[in-house]
């Protein structure tokens, strides 16, 4: 038998290969260099049965049997060529048997290796002791199991060591040898193009019909088989109209049932009691037991010639070459699945109540799924999310190099007219879209939501996860910490402030050379630069990397970057909001040495850190713009970086889990990103670039992504499109603009909204006159939407004190003012399906042909990109530049950073910079107090008129109202 298999191989067009471990992935070898053992498919015989011959050899005038060659190598070539159409599209796929051994005999190993190699596939063998336990097994399956290389699996093991536990350890869709619970279910219920048949089962049939033997009738016994393999067999016998009995070699009356077969399919070596004349002549035999390890042949008693034309490796060539073909086709469902479809996801149903109970009481009602099953509902490997707790996880970037050539979805955004200080529902909006789409329309749809900030959190506004009935969940683990994003951004941030003012103090107080000899010190008698110092040589045009080799002056160059104190803009940052660290002064301790200078504190969320995270692709992308973040100018005038400061790396380590965006859910199961939490008043205000890259590979070509951008249109869309779109390379299909009719009464002349005070009669009562008036603001949204060439469809979120009345007169001045549609919202009260007929109107406005475009040129002087914003977007008559921020917009065009786009830091309560200015003021003058510049963000943002970058606490804080019951453990309070 074995100087038998290099002959077939030969005859297959396959060179032999040497003696020697196989190509493989990954070969944990305990037990020698090859693998060994035969499983339940091993090394088979066929044998047809003549007068006086039972048990033995075709004897002269037996018919011939089959070309078992040219079976195989047509298994072979069809397996390559469907391979091979496979990778026609799809190029980068490249699947992977994984065949898990135990024993030391390489035979069946490089059956393996050869066929799968003449079939185009790559094939890894995990080979353990004979003596493995079931523990040891299983944990080798686990491991294959989570590899997302490997796309089919065969255990090819002792027979004692196969339980159904190490079976059912299998993953029934890389399960190729059809041996799992799952995959014999399908087969027994005749799912068979469903499933995985057992290969040796089908070279079994296939043989034999292929020997002109007609099934049809015939008495089949299966005599020795267990498992698996006898459901297999009997389950495709029967579906040949075949009359098949099972039996052991113990059976009571195994004579009579051997008399009665026509056929006789052996699973096992027959006792040498059992005699031969047991079997009637004529009669069909085929082994299918292994031998392998054995090193016998499969008829397993003496004196019997198993030679002549007689190949007793017949059905386990053909079943090893089934395996492949398998092996193929788990390949072609797997990338089936990668494909747009539509999620099998299990959506939450709501039991909405009246009146509505609190948003915290809403959340706690509902028990969010396991993360891992979301994930796997929407199309994420295992190994593609790192969980945090229940509800939470991390989403690996790996994913968008799988989904590389998956067609993106379609990309919306969530705006809204100018706001109360209440806020006007953009993330209820948000939410309710996307539970609508998925829940009720069955339309694959993402929400992609910033992370709110922990001070408007404890501050006036409250969370950020939506409201009512449309909200993320579990909604205090959104609002509270999360994942530790923001924590990650404060600790990177003040680690950069501290290095520039650390070095500032060491350059005042020490010597070039001391310097030097400090920033470059010896250790263990080597002295060397670091790779970041490196870099910095280059950059000074210094090409020496011996520590020893610079000058005097290249060391003092190389040693100081002469920061001048005056025009640091790196700020330390809290996630607090702290008026009293507005402005302070830092370097009063004795130990500073006299070097004090004023500073301030921002909020966590206005850092450039994390505007760099929003708007990066990659990883390498992120670690390229911190280095380039600009942290003040030296004496000379030139850009100090936080690359020059050799920080590059430490802030890269700090970010590496931040950059990975948070799964979350709604409240009806949908899925949810939430990552980077800019606020759009004093940053660009809009949720991840990755987030809406990876939600969109995800939802599929036919499919929804909804991001929501901070305040209103005049803010957030504005720098959406300029900054965002700019940066991503994506372009938005439709924006949702969000109105309410309470926001619509105020900037039609109403009371002023205060947080904390009740509401105005005439925001509870109809007013149709406040509302018309209103209006200006909303037309005038729409206007500024429509300079980029995006559908608008208004989404008038309503207030259980609105009026049929003010809905219907809100939508009908909308569509006049050239919106797509609009349409009232109410899915806070009753969740998604209180937005359907918003997500109709979307799903019609995003297959509109949308003729996007950008406001300005980036080209423009830094001056005109200002004005055009001002103008066109405000309202403005002209700008008027404070000489501070002209003498910046000087400098930074000298550093050449004059062609980035504008991020404007400006009121979210007006269009233009007074905030007690409603609907469209007119002929203002728009102050620009300041320029800054986010170099490594890659904007330019003006500060308009005053604006804070650390929020204040009120008289009465949210915190107040929060609290920690210490029984449950439950937080209440939020909001």
């Amino acid at each position: 038998m074995r100087a038998r298999l290099p002959l077939v191989l030969r005859q297959l067009g396959r060179p032999l290969r040497p003696p020697g471990p196989p190509r493989c992935l990954r070969v944990p070898c305990r037990a020698g260099s090859g693998g060994g053992g035969g499983g339940r498919d091993g090394l088979l015989g066929h044998r047809r049965l003549q007068d006086g011959q039972a048990w033995s050899s075709c004897g002269p005038g037996s018919p011939e049997p089959p070309a078992r060659d040219s079976i195989v190598r047509e298994v072979i070539q069809n397996s390559k060529e469907v391979l091979s159409l496979l990778q026609e599209k799809n190029p980068a796929f490249k699947p992977v048997l994984a065949v898990i051994q135990a024993g030391d005999d390489n035979l069946l190993q490089e059956v393996n290796q050869n066929l799968a190699e003449e079939a185009g596939l790559n094939i890894t063998h995990i080979c353990l002791p004979p003596d493995s336990s079931e523990d040891e097994i299983i944990d080798e399956i686990l491991k294959m199991n989570e590899d997302a290389r490997v796309h089919g699996l065969s255990l090819q093991v002792p027979e004692n060591s196969l339980s159904s536990k190490v079976l059912n350890a299998l993953k029934p869709e890389k399960d190729v040898d059809g041996v799992t619970d799952v995959n014999l279910g399908k087969l027994v219920r005749g799912d068979a193009h469903e499933c995985f048949v057992s290969p040796v089962a089908r070279a079994v049939i296939e043989l034999l019909e292929k020997s002109g033997v007609n099934l049809d009738g015939k008495k089949v016994l299966v005599l020795g088989a267990h498992g698996p393999l006898e459901a297999a067999l009997q389950c495709l016998f029967q579906r040949k109209d075949s009359m098949t009995m099972s039996s052991q070699w113990k059976t009571p009356q195994l004579e009579s049932k051997l008399q009665e077969a026509d056929i006789v399919i052996l699973g096992s070596p027959k006792p040498e009691k059992i005699p031969v004349a047991w079997i009637r002549p004529g009669t069909t035999v085929l082994n299918c037991f292994h031998s392998f390890m054995s090193e016998k042949l499969g008829c397993g008693s003496h004196g019997v010639h198993c030679g002549g034309s007689i190949a007793e490796d017949d059905v386990s060539l053909l079943a090893a070459a089934l395996r492949i073909q398998n092996m193929v086709s788990s390949g072609r469902r797997w990338l089936r699945e990668q494909q747009h479809r539509r999620w099998r996801l299990h959506c939450l149903k709501l039991q909405p109540l009246s009146p509505v109970p609190s948003d915290i009481e809403i959340s706690r009602g509902q028990t969010p799924k396991a993360v891992d099953v979301l994930a796997k509902e929407i199309g994420l490997l295992a190994e593609e999310i790192e969980i945090y707790g229940k509800s939470k996880a991390k989403v690996r970037l790996s994913l968008l190099e799988r989904l590389k050539d998956q067609a993106d979805g379609k990309y919306v955004l969530v705006a809204g007219i100018t706001p109360t200080p209440l806020g006007e529902g953009k993330s209820t909006v948000t939410i309710g879209l996307v539970q609508a789409l998925t829940a009720h329309l069955n339309v694959n749809s993402f929400a992609c939501l910033r992370q709110p900030s922990q001070g408007p959190t404890f501050g006036v506004k409250g969370g950020a996860a939506g409201g009512g009935y449309a909200q993320v969940i579990p909604m205090e683990e959104f609002n509270l910490h999360l994942t530790g994003d923001i924590h990650a951004i404060t600790a990177a941030n003040n680690l950069l402030a501290a290095a520039i003012d650390t070095r500032i103090l060491h350059e005042n107080t020490q010597t070039d050379k001391a310097l030097y000899n400090r920033l470059v010190p010896s250790v263990n008698g080597v002295r060397e630069f670091s790779e970041i110092q490196l870099a910095r040589l280059k950059k000074l045009g210094i090409n020496k990397t011996d520590p020893s080799a610079l000058t005097e002056e290249e060391m003092g160059k190389f040693a100081r970057l002469n920061i001048d104190p005056s025009t640091i803009t790196w700020q330390r940052v809290l996630d607090t909001n702290d008026r009293f660290l507005r402005k302070i002064t830092i370097g009063q301790a004795s130990t500073e040495k006299g070097y004090s200078r004023q500073a301030q504190f921002d909020i966590a969320v206005a850092s450039e850190i994390m505007a760099v995270l929003a708007l990066t692709d990659s990883l390498a992308d992120m670690k390229e713009r911190l280095g380039r973040m600009v942290v003040a100018s030296d004496k000379d005038g030139q850009p100090v970086t936080a690359e020059d400061l050799g920080v590059t790396g430490a802030l890269t380590v700090l970010m590496k889990d931040a950059i990975k965006p948070n799964l979350m859910q709604t409240l009806e199961g949908t899925p949810v990103f939430v990552h980077a939490g800019p606020f759009a008043n004093i940053a660009h205000g809009n949720s991840s670039v990755l987030a809406d890259k990876i939600a969109l590979k995800l939802v599929g070509e036919e499919g929804f992504v909804v991001t929501e951008a901070g305040f209103g249109a005049d803010i957030g869309m504005e720098k959406f499109f300029n900054i965002k779109c700019r940066a991503s390379g994506l372009v938005p299909n439709a924006v949702v603009l969000v109105a309410t009719v309470r926001a619509l009464k105020m900037h039609g002349g109403g009371p002023s909204v205060i947080p904390g005070v009740p509401l105005k009669k005439e925001y509870t009562e109809e007013n149709i006159q406040l509302v018309a008036d209103g209006c200006c603001n909303l037309q005038k949204q729409i206007q500024i939407a429509q300079l980029f060439g995006v559908p608008v469809v208004v989404a008038l979120n309503v207030f259980k004190t609105d009026t049929r009345a003010e809905i219907d007169l809100v939508c009908e001045l909308a569509k006049r003012a050239g919106a797509f549609d609009a349409v009232p919202c109410y899915h806070w009260s009753v969740g998604g399906k209180g937005s359907v007929d918003l997500a109709r109107a979307v799903r019609e406005a995003a297959n509109t042909n949308s003729h996007f475009q950008f406001l300005y040129d980036v080209q423009l002087p830094i001056v005109e990109k200002i004005r055009k914003i001002a103008q066109a977007v405000y309202g403005a008559k002209d700008i008027e530049l404070f000489p501070e921020a002209q003498s910046k917009i000087d400098r930074y065009t000298q550093q050449g950073f004059g062609n980035l786009p504008i991020c404007m830091a400006k009121t979210h309560l007006s269009l233009s910079h007074q905030p007690d200015k409603k609907g469209v003021p007119r002929d203002f003058v728009l102050p620009i107090s300041d320029v800054r510049a986010s170099i490594g963000a890659g904007f330019i943002y003006p500060l308009v008129g005053t604006m804070s970058t650390m929020p204040g606490l009120p008289t009465r804080p949210c915190f107040y109202d929060i609290d920690l019951d210490t029984e449950t453990e439950q937080v209440q309070g939020l909001f």
